[in-house]
């Protein structure tokens, strides 16, 4: 039993040695799975992976299937470029995708490629109509003209803006006069013909930009229909409003009506059940806040009655899609740090639907971050956690279980070290519970002393939840030998709408008080080292680092802030998206009666107190937290003789997305905390 034993401990010690911890570089070379869609027949899923080629510094995606049941996956595009399920053949599995802008079709095994259109603008968020006669795609238009060498033709050479209104830039990109339209046209055997652009002349976008997709445009089940969402508001109203609405385009008699006239905040996601008879879709019901209690609406035809279904759940709510038998819905919620799958059980009469009706079928220290499609009692969908990157798993809908389909990093993560993740409870300066995770370093020894992270998370309504960042990740932290202490303050998702709605014009206030909380807490355990404190984070993120360097007497030995907010006066007159603001801090700064927040809760007003070490990244075309934000604070470290780093990315938006930048970003991160911590 003995020689047993010992084999085992030397086989563990083996396998042990064998394993190393994560570095940025390997964290790129994991593949990015996501999921496409269930096959007609339900016995197989479609789904792509990204591949990261640092040498080349871009990104190739192929399609791959896999059984339902498991087993061998199988890959069925090769050619290089990303392709994507448009739809598949009911009858003959013939799959037809998108590539390089045309459709395409392949056998379900992925044999004969061959390409359908030849589109001369090329084709966007492509869909085909359910009886196959007609096809919907967006491109550009040009509506305003708003650049100098169209207005003058004169000077070809003129790339000066002229502007009368806002808003004249969003998130990463100039208005240059362009807006998204969706058209529609016949459809035969690959041949597109008379195109009709059914937002003629509007100077609107579909999909939302920066970030709407196919979500926002589809065909109702007799074809006979367009949905699409749009904020069909110019100028000033745009940047100060959340409205969107969704219309419909009869094709028939070609006249556009607002479904949800009336109804003022986001409009979103909305979903057909299979005889069209009803319609769901995400709703909030405040103007210009952009983090409102989402609910699932459905409007039934029959009744002409519109229902709230989660209008009494305590809980916002992300995304969600019909049961194959049309008598639930199955959507995503964050639920205490952890996103997880709930249902809906729709009774025949909707007025009586209540909270009761609302089940939460899985339960575990994950993300279920996406549904890919359901098949009998099995529900595909994407899951992460802290220590790995995202994959397809089941679950059974009976039973909660959830069970893995896809391997795509199983190798990779048998050479990796993990991290142990641990969920703490804290008492916050009001007396109440906040969840704070914290994550230990592989191989951690509680009779040794750790630097530790206090990581601030941005929004500053965004969850902090099991994600799996390319960036922002907490196993790569962990790994470089810190704990990471990451508070679910005020603000977040997943502790009732109570909590979520705290912060709002509180920037300051509580949410610092919480950071505050976690890291003294933490700060107890014997194997915190107390004189190896840093604080990191972007966004709102950003401005907590900003905001406690002036305020943390002595509590940290280094910051980070990415992109965050430094002078919220500067900021204001600069921003893009001014719904936001008005909502978080108040309005504008001249008014006699302006917020406190730019008093009170405005880093530039505690600069004076700064002495700690500070490291700045700012993205050059960051249009919702601008350039100026990054500069004045590093100019400030700079001036009061505070040793400083600033990290500036000349053609990165709010976040890092080009390949070997990341690289970068995390090859200076983790060089400044080894040089200041």
């Amino acid at each position: 039993m003995k020689k047993v034993f010992f084999l085992f401990l030397a086989i563990w010690t083996i396998e042990a040695h064998a394993q190393k911890n994560l570095t940025p570089e390997m964290l790129w070379k994991l593949g990015r799975v996501g999921g496409e869609t269930i096959t007609p027949n339900q016995k197989n899923i479609i789904y792509g992976v990204s591949y990261y080629n640092q040498e080349i510094n871009k990104t190739e995606r192929n399609l791959y299937t896999i059984p339902l049941t498991g087993g061998t996956a199988k890959q069925i595009t090769k050619a290089t470029g990303g392709e994507s399920v448009v739809s598949i053949n009911q009858k003959t599995g013939a799959i037809i995708y998108s590539y390089k802008g045309q459709l395409w079709t392949m056998d379900e095994n992925g044999l004969n490629p061959k390409q359908l259109t030849s589109y001369a603008d090329g084709l966007e968020n492509v869909r085909i109509s359910p009886d196959a006669k007609h096809i919907l795609f967006t491109k550009d238009v040009s509506i305003i003209k708003n650049i100098a060498n169209e207005k003058y033709k004169d000077l070809p050479k003129s790339n000066a803006y002229i502007f009368t209104d806002l808003s004249y830039r969003h998130w990463d990109t100039w208005e240059d006069g362009k807006f998204s339209h969706v058209f529609v046209a016949d459809y035969a055997n690959g041949k597109i013909s008379n195109a009709v652009d059914i937002m003629k002349d509007e100077p609107y976008d579909t999909p939302q930009k920066a970030f709407g997709g196919l979500e926002d445009v589809i065909w109702s089940p007799d074809s006979k229909a367009i949905l699409y969402v749009s904020k069909k508001k110019y100028g000033k109203d745009y940047a100060l409003s959340t409205n969107t609405d969704l219309y419909h385009y009869d094709l028939l008699n070609k006249l556009t009506l607002n479904l949800t006239d009336g109804m003022v905040g986001y409009d979103t996601q909305p979903a057909y059940n299979k005889d069209g008879s009803r319609l769901a879709w995400t709703s909030m019901s405040e103007d210009g806040y952009e983090s409102d209690k989402s609910d699932i609406r459905v409007y039934d035809y029959k009744l002409n009655q519109c229902y709230n279904l989660t209008k009494d759940w305590d809980e916002t709510v992300n995304s969600f899609v019909w049961s194959n038998d049309y008598s639930k819905i199955y959507f995503l919620a964050y639920d205490n740090g952890t996103e997880q799958l709930y249902e809906i059980s729709l009774e025949k009469d909707l007025a009586k639907n209540s909270v009761n009706n609302i089940k939460e079928v899985t339960k575990g220290r994950w993300d279920i971050n996406g549904i890919i499609g359901q098949a009998g009692n099995t529900m595909v969908v994407s899951r992460t956690d802290m220590n790995h990157a995202a994959e397809l798993f089941k679950v059974d809908l009976n039973s909660g279980e959830v069970s893995p389909l896809t391997t795509v990093n199983k190798t990779a993560y048998a050479g990796i070290a993990m991290s142990e993740i641990e969920a703490k409870t804290i008492k916050t300066t009001d007396g109440k519970d906040m969840l704070t995770w914290v994550i230990y370093p592989p191989g951690f020894d509680p009779s040794k002393k750790y630097p530790t992270l206090l990581y601030c998370q941005g929004g500053p309504q965004s969850a902090l939840s099991q994600f799996y960042s390319l960036r922002w990740n907490f196993q790569l932290m962990a790994a470089q030998g810190y704990i990471v202490v990451a508070p679910n303050r005020r603000g977040m998702p997943g502790h009732g709408m109570e909590w979520n709605r705290e912060i709002s014009g509180d920037w300051g206030g509580q949410a610092i008080k919480d950071y505050l909380s976690a890291i003294d807490e933490v700060s107890k355990e014997p194997y915190v080292d107390k004189n190896r404190l840093g604080c990191v984070g972007a966004s709102y993120g950003g401005y907590s680092v900003y905001m406690l360097a002036g305020i943390h007497e002595n509590r940290f030995k280094t910051f980070i802030a990415h992109d965050g907010l430094f002078d919220l006066r500067s900021w204001y007159g600069t921003t893009e998206e001014l719904f936001f603001a008005n909502k978080d801090i108040g309005g504008n700064y001249w008014n006699a009666n302006s917020s406190k927040s730019y008093k009170d809760f405005n880093p530039v007003e505690f600069v004076k107190n700064w002495n700690t070490p500070i490291m700045i990244v700012q993205g050059g075309i960051d249009y919702r937290v601008p350039v100026e934000q990054g500069l004045e604070a590093f100019q400030a470290a700079q001036l009061k003789g505070i040793k400083s780093k600033l990290l500036y990315f000349p053609e990165e938006n709010h976040w890092v997305l080009n390949g070997q930048n990341a690289l970068v970003w995390q090859r200076e991160f983790f060089d400044w905390l080894k040089e200041t911590l």
